[in-house]
């Protein structure tokens, strides 16, 4: 399979038997979504492990699949591919600990820090920072470029999130890509997994855009083939959010927002609505400036000319 077809990888894992499967959850979604006589069809009782890694994987996703294949058969991981750290969750985990990306493995260790540096207690959202076991630096190096870390060695991915009494990691969001509107904290992911929660959409995004009022609104650009409406999702939205939650604008494009590998790039979205405001605005301060000039140059003509 050259490229992800959902029901293919279905065959494929019926033909050969395959026992483990490792999915981005944009896979899984679509997977998910195809007509349930079409997914039921295929035999995947091979299968003894279902990994979903790459990306967050929404709540409703995770139950839908524990649900079908049992919890004993699905699992999540959470790293990066600089291997600084690493976390890994059991269905049967997950269900006693919902939302949880699980628990360090392999000898790592991760630990929640406030902007200062200061550990945060569970429960509490900050700066998402892990130690491999061979210590800073034993796993990677950059070329041109430095590594975030805080004053004692301990590197981070830029992720947000917070632990629960027992160590389990729940991640919240990029800090890049949090939204602060109206003095509000809105973490993109949250909100993407809810409207991707509706039956009628394949995928999502949601970014902040320059606001006057609020600093930055809520912005969700949504794929959806099946035609739901502004109306529809907001409703659907309001059963699940918080009312500053909720996007004030909506957008709807026809083609996927995350590719196949399930990564989705919020800050060239983001770019590409901001851009034309900004460059409204440059030519308004050019005009004024403009204006300002011939409101200048008008009193010294009529000055000369009396003269």
């Amino acid at each position: 399979m050259t490229r992800f077809d959902p029901e293919e990888s279905l065959a494929l894992i019926e033909g050969h038997r395959v026992d483990y499967a490792l999915f981005v959850p944009t896979m899984m979604q679509r997977i998910w979504r195809l007509p349930e006589a079409t997914r039921t069809r295929y035999d995947l009782s091979s299968l003894r492990s279902v990994m979903a890694s790459g990306a967050p994987s929404p709540a409703w996703l995770k139950r839908a699949w524990i649900g079908w294949l049992g919890p004993e058969r699905i699992f999540e991981a959470y790293g990066g591919s600089e291997r600084i750290g690493g976390t890994q969750i059991t269905g049967a985990e997950w269900l006693e600990h919902p939302g949880s990306v699980g628990r360090p493995t392999g000898g790592r260790k991760l630990r929640v820090l406030d902007p200062r540096g200061h550990e945060l207690a569970p429960g509490e959202i900050g700066e998402v920072f892990m130690m491999p076991p061979g210590g800073q630096g034993s796993t990677y190096r950059y070329i041109a470029a430095e590594a975030r870390a805080s004053a004692d060695g301990w590197e981070t991915l830029g992720d947000m999130g917070y632990l629960d009494e027992e160590g389990y990691l729940y991640l919240v969001d990029r800090k890049t890509d949090m939204i602060l509107s109206g003095g509000a904290n809105v973490y993109p992911a949250e909100v993407e997994a809810a409207i991707d929660a509706h039956p009628a959409v394949r995928s999502s995004a949601v970014i902040g855009l320059p606001d006057d009022d609020l600093g930055q609104r809520v912005h969700a650009i949504v794929d959806a083939p099946g035609g739901a409406s502004e109306d529809a999702l907001r409703e659907h939205l309001g059963e699940h959010l918080l009312r500053y939650k909720i996007p004030r604008s909506f957008e709807f494009v026809g083609e996927p927002l995350r590719d196949d590998a399930g990564k989705l790039r919020r800050w060239a979205l983001r770019e590409a609505r901001s851009a034309p405001n900004e460059a409204r605005s440059k030519l308004e301060d050019r005009e004024g400036q403009r204006q300002h000039l011939r409101s200048q140059i008008r009193p010294q003509k009529q000055k000369q000319e009396q003269e």
